[in-house]
């Protein structure tokens, strides 16, 4: 097995996987990729974190975290788009560069994986909804979920998500306007939603203060940063400035979490009778708007889904491809998707799913604060060359793995503290996160800089 230090590809411009030039004319269209991309505006799970964040540490405590978390994943987005828009690079290409051919099958079998457990997440709060309303078993409801979803996805993102999601923005904005209006009609209007303080129930206290919590809550749902990378491939570098800040920058988090967290709070502090949980939103949603709270949902999470079937099926043909050296149809990836989503959703997978993100969200956490540190150590500090064949590269960059298993080790050590001891759960939960980027971007920067040069890989 040969293992590569650095992986550096700094003399190599800018090409796509096949190692050509990319004309602006062969991308999306800005307004085409925005539309595409805002389509993950409207998933409920925005929602609910933001609301049981609130639940948690108070809203106010909530609101700043949220507000860190816009700023932060503003600058990173910015950072990768740019990288990505220049070189046309997807998470699965990009991750030869920083853990070699191996590790970026790992990568993307993740990644894949972290994709197909939101789309059964949200695909669930959709079956519950029919469920709530029309009564039924939720395999049933389920079953016709997927069956629904998967030929939005057949034939590619550049066909449907810009035809699709054009048309289902403005009616998911106006739902959620019309379920914040609708409760204060009927729930009365309050300031409780903007001065509810704390759970004390929550054993979080020992991590520090509530605002360090949701923050790193938002940190560790950084897979966000992995679709950013494999949308913005996709853009005209004409576009780079409008798809920095408005398409994958802070303009669209601001959206995605601010708004939708604002709504969450609002809703779970009104509704009299909701529940802070993965279906409880949706549940008080269809029991109060009835049947328009049947439309809302299904709209907000048949857009989002869009996006986790997409990127669930094309990551796994990119492993298949990679580990078998096969060329499959990417439909026949995007039905065995849509099996394996329809399988888990047959589990009682709600009281597992958020704890198998998280383990999950760990090793994304460290992906991205590598994919920082390399960003920011590559020539120009831009991140401005381009990617290499396949067959240029080693099976594994040493750098790269050994900073990524650490970092993961760092993140899953604070992440069971709770586990150990109940009284340090708020320890883990603030800073699991933080170390976790932190420990990935400074320890690859350290061993990068110290390799490069004597090992790196020389094209």
């Amino acid at each position: 097995m040969s293992i590569n230090l650095t992986g550096s590809n700094d003399d190599v411009e800018a090409t796509d996987a096949m190692g050509r030039e990319v004309p602006d004319d062969e991308q999306m269209s800005r307004g085409s990729l925005a539309m595409a991309w805002y389509g993950v505006v409207s998933a409920m799970f925005f929602v609910y974190i933001g609301a049981v964040l609130a639940v948690a540490y108070g809203t106010v405590n909530a609101l700043i975290g949220l507000v860190l978390a816009i700023i932060v994943y503003g600058v990173i987005n910015s950072l990768i788009t740019k990288y990505a828009i220049n070189n046309r690079t997807t998470v699965a290409q990009f991750s030869r560069t920083i853990l070699g051919s191996g590790g970026a099958a790992i990568a993307t079998i993740i990644f894949a994986l972290v994709a197909i457990y939101y789309a059964v997440f949200e695909g669930l709060i959709v079956a519950v909804a029919f469920q709530t309303f029309f009564g039924g078993e939720l395999w049933m409801w389920s079953l016709i979920v997927v069956i629904y979803s998967t030929p939005l996805v057949i034939g590619g993102v550049r066909r449907f998500l810009d035809k699709l999601n054009g048309w289902l923005l403005p009616i998911y904005w106006a739902g959620l306007i019309a379920a914040v209006i609708w409760s204060g009609v009927q729930y009365g209007v309050s300031d409780t939603w903007i001065t509810q303080g704390a759970d004390i129930a929550v054993p979080f206290a020992s991590g520090g203060p509530g605002w360090l919590a949701t923050f790193a809550a938002y940190l560790g749902i950084m897979i966000m940063m992995m679709f950013t990378m494999d949308y913005a491939s996709l853009a005209k570098k004409a576009d780079m400035k409008f798809h920095r800040t408005v398409t994958f920058g802070w303009v669209f988090y601001a959206f995605a979490y601010g708004l939708n967290a604002i709504v969450g709070i609002w809703l779970v502090f009104t509704i009299t009778d909701i529940e802070p949980s993965e279906t409880g939103i949706a549940q008080g949603i269809v029991g109060m708007m009835g049947f328009l709270g049947v439309i809302l949902i299904w709209v907000s999470q048949t857009r989002i889904n869009t996006a986790n079937y997409f990127l669930g099926s094309a990551n796994l043909k990119a492993f298949f491809d990679r580990i078998f050296r096969t060329n499959i149809p990417s439909v026949v990836f995007v039905i065995i998707a849509a099996i394996i989503i329809y399988l888990i959703m047959l589990l009682p997978i709600l009281e597992y799913i958020l704890l198998a993100l998280a383990w999950q969200g760990v090793l994304v956490t460290a992906w991205v604060g590598i994919t920082v540190a390399h960003i920011l150590m590559t020539k120009d500090n831009r991140g401005e060359r381009g990617t290499i064949e396949d067959n240029s590269y080693k099976v594994f960059n040493g750098v790269g793995v050994l900073t990524w298993l650490i970092a993961t080790i760092v993140g899953i050590i604070f992440l069971q503290f709770g586990t150990f001891n109940p009284d340090a759960a708020g320890l883990g939960a603030s800073w699991g996160p933080i170390l976790t980027f932190l420990t990935a971007a400074g320890l690859y920067a350290i061993l990068y800089k110290g390799v490069k040069g004597k090992t790196a890989l020389k094209v």
